[in-house]
């Protein structure tokens, strides 16, 4: 099983990394949660944000594979404890890749490697095109699309 996303971007690598990676940019991007890690790889990552837990709800976490500014973030991916309660054994894993074509962006996104009948395909797949269409929208204008959440 594999998802997989291109989009292109009318701005430069960096603009659409400084979404994914600051967090006054991709609380937008990613309904309400940002990213924490040291951003080394093999360290923790995880993506916290408002839920069930309340403002620190861990909605993903993993570990960081590989991480190249402006160019690759790559991390395996396992649901927020408060989602699932078998969710150590729910993994995939997500490679983000970017590439200036001409004066844009090409952002590649690659989830694949999912463990056999992992009930989030069908979610992930529905929700990667909202937040990949919010980070295209926000790197552009600045703002986010109203995605009713």
């Amino acid at each position: 099983m594999k998802l997989e996303y291109v989009f292109y971007i009318d701005t430069n690598p960096e603009q659409v990394w400084d979404v994914l990676v600051n967090p006054e940019k991709s609380v937008k991007a990613f309904m309400g949660g940002v990213i924490h890690s040291t951003y080394q790889v093999g360290d923790d990552i995880k993506f916290i944000g408002p839920g069930a837990d309340g403002n620190e709800t861990v909605h993903i976490y993993g570990k960081l594979l590989q991480y190249e500014p402006n160019r690759i973030l790559s991390y395996t991916d396992h649901p927020g404890p408060s989602h699932y309660a078998e969710h150590a054994q729910m993994e995939s894993r997500v490679t983000l890749s970017l590439e200036l074509v001409g004066a844009c962006t090409k952002l590649h996104l690659i989830n694949d490697q999912w463990t056999e009948n992992n009930p989030l395909f069908s979610k992930t797949e529905q929700y990667w095109w909202m937040i990949l269409s919010n980070i295209k929208t926000i790197a552009e204008t600045g703002r986010s699309l109203d995605l009713g959440f």
